[in-house]
């Protein structure tokens, strides 16, 4: 594991991501208010109160807003800028980094798994990945040894759906085929501003990595 990715403390594992996949569409909507407003408890209550996500029961919506909310409260400012001023694939390279920042699981499972299947030539994603994944993580994440059955496997279809969306899954062999998605210039840019280490769940090489520390 490269240094760049390991941190002095092992956080717990946020599985709230299950709530939703990327959903771009309505991150964008959420953006829009808290840059107008620039207070977060202001704009959970104009979604709420406004069914601004549309949906069906308050319970799912407290929900849905919930997990939308938190994944935008890891982007910079600058970085929710860019959902307004941005078209479809920008946002949705915004939405995976909200992801990934938002739950370490997400972040791991891409920068270490799959940056390593690209880094030996290997492209198809199988089951046994991700099987090898869990258990290697297990030691140091009881959490996901106390998961139910029906967590594990919302887990597993979410995030590869999530895989999917921002183009970096697919169809194939197995689980499918692993491709580096299109990270556009200006997210690229918000994200080294930020941090570097967060183009590893793009699947950016560690050299490139390390050059967009050095510039």
């Amino acid at each position: 594991v490269s240094l760049l990715l390991m941190s002095p403390e092992v956080t717990v594992y946020r599985f709230s991501f299950t709530a939703s996949s990327l959903r771009p569409e309505m991150l964008t909507l959420i953006a829009q208010i808290w840059l107008r407003t620039s207070c977060w408890d202001q704009t959970k209550q104009e979604v709420l109160e406004n069914n601004v996500l549309q949906c069906r029961s308050a319970a799912s919506a407290v929900r849905l807003e919930r997990e939308l909310r938190q994944r935008l409260q890891s982007l910079t400012e600058n970085q929710i800028q860019l959902f307004e001023e941005s078209n479809l694939d920008d946002r949705l390279a915004l939405a995976w980094l909200a992801a990934v920042k938002h739950s370490s699981f997400l972040f791991e499972f891409s920068s270490e798994v799959l940056r390593r299947k690209i880094d030996t030539h290997d492209l198809v994603l199988r089951v046994s990945d991700y099987e090898h994944f869990i258990e290697e993580k297990s030691a140091e994440h009881p959490e996901l040894v106390e998961l139910t059955d029906t967590t594990t496997r919302k887990i597993h279809t979410v995030m590869i759906r999530m895989l999917r969306e921002i183009r970096i899954l697919f169809p194939g062999e197995d689980l499918g085929l692993i491709q580096p998605p299109l990270l556009p210039h200006y997210v690229r840019e918000a994200i080294c501003l930020d941090h570097t280490k967060w183009l590893a769940a793009f699947l950016i090489p560690e050299f490139e990595v390390e050059i967009s520390r050095v510039h």
